[in-house]
């Protein structure tokens, strides 16, 4: 038992750090790192507690590049997809949905980060941003994936690194908080998590302050390379992980 909660805080730290450089990415990270030895739903609901403390500590990167109106149809999209994503997760089977997740990922985005140009999508208006919303609140119910949709859009609309994170980070913030409450309501937060969450929530708070850091400093260049090689190396752990356990099946 002590190893697994060694694993536990050692998966919070890293993927605290990461989110606290790029607004999102704690569940990618961490879901690499724990889909080995925990349980779905207890590293859903890690995930989903975990990457809520996180959002919460570093809110003060949002006061540059907010804009309500810009954020306004990915939260209404995000919520009317959370429900959905909580509805599906106890009959959803996790390993092949974390293989599926990861080879897109793992294709995609490498794709785009060896591409001399991204290209840059203009039309679709608010509806467009509302079926990201959308996909991310489902991702986000499944497992705390709230910002993998939002972070792939956002990138290729081609928003300034301010813009970017605001999107990103406040559609976390507001998706896991839903998503949290939903979990509890569902009962799918049980007593034995407990000590799990009492792991978690220390191991991350230096490394997403020290994370918080590295973005202020941080390039539009480098910035949009962190997102997609985020993006690209959590898609080929979780494929990698997921693989295995398909093939031990």
């Amino acid at each position: 038992m002590l190893s697994l909660y060694v694993v536990v805080a050692a998966g919070a730290m890293v993927a605290g750090f990461v989110q606290g450089m790029s607004g999102f990415g704690f569940g990618l990270v961490a879901m690499s790192l724990w889909a080995w030895m925990l349980e779905p739903e207890l590293a859903a609901a890690l995930i989903v507690f975990a990457s809520l403390i996180g959002q919460c500590l570093t809110a003060h990167t949002l006061r540059r590049g907010f804009d309500a109106r810009l954020l306004a149809p990915y939260l209404l999209g995000g919520l009317a997809g959370v429900p959905l994503g909580v509805m599906a997760l106890p009959h959803l089977d996790m390993v092949t949905f974390r293989a599926l997740l990861g080879g897109l990922l793992a294709v995609w985005c490498p794709a785009m980060l060896l591409a001399r140009h991204i290209p840059r999508i203009t039309g679709g208006g608010r509806i467009a941003d509302g079926l990201t919303g959308l996909a991310g609140g489902v991702l986000g119910g499944l497992g705390g994936f709230t910002g993998v949709v939002p972070a792939l859009w956002c990138t290729l609309r081609g928003y300034p690194k301010h813009t970017q994170r605001t999107i990103i980070q406040s559609f976390n913030l507001s998706m896991l908080l839903v998503t949290m409450i939903s979990y509890l309501v569902a009962g799918i937060v049980t007593a034995e998590m407990l000590p799990f969450f009492a792991v978690v929530a220390p191991a991350l708070l230096v490394p997403t302050l020290v994370g918080a850091k590295v973005y202020a400093v941080m390039s539009e260049a480098r910035f949009r390379q962190l997102i997609l090689g985020l993006l690209a190396a959590s898609g080929i752990a979780l494929l990698g992980s997921s693989a295995v356990t398909l093939l031990m099946r």
